[in-house]
């Protein structure tokens, strides 16, 4: 199986970086995002029928206020998830990023499980390995960033202790 997603993504990966994609992928995608979420319960994302997927569950860092954002992530072996910021290649930095660098504390849910997670920005020493990971799952998604002439945001997100929830 794993054979026939790597074949589908090497497919897929070079129409995504098409300027008609990313001119409609930031207007069809999120809505389409959310519309199969409503349907399955949260528990399947589009993005995730090719890439391992999460909802980023955020606090706005102007406004305080609850933001979700569907991302592909990238898993980093330890448990921990990597996010790019790459917007399509847009030249701004997209806000779920401002988002995480005002609360680094935020939660994440996967195939419709949430959990508290703290967002680390990955810095220099760290990107190239993290950008061989994301490559290796999506191959070209570096492109983005180079085309959006600026550099990507990427984030590690580690999962820590639930507060709230009793001991098992």
């Amino acid at each position: 199986m794993a054979t026939v997603l790597q074949v589908v993504r090497s497919v897929i990966a070079p129409l995504t970086r098409t300027s008609l994609f990313r001119a409609l992928g930031p207007i069809v995608l999120p809505p389409a995002e959310r519309l199969l979420a409503w349907l399955t319960d949260g528990r399947v994302q589009l993005s995730g029928l090719l890439v391992p997927s999460l909802v980023l569950h955020t606090i706005g860092a102007q406004s305080g206020e609850p933001r979700d954002t569907y991302l592909m992530y990238t898993p980093d072996g330890q448990g921990r998830a990597i996010v790019a910021g790459t917007t399509f290649a847009q030249e701004r930095h997209p806000g779920w990023t401002y988002n995480l660098l005002a609360h680094p504390d935020a939660a994440i849910t996967v195939r419709g499980r949430r959990m508290p997670v703290r967002a680390s920005l990955i810095g220099d020493e760290g990107r190239d390995a993290a950008w061989a990971r994301i490559e290796a799952q999506w191959p070209g998604y570096r492109g983005y960033e180079r085309d959006s002439g600026r550099m990507v945001r990427l984030f590690r997100l580690q999962p820590v202790a639930d507060p709230h929830r009793a001991p098992m």
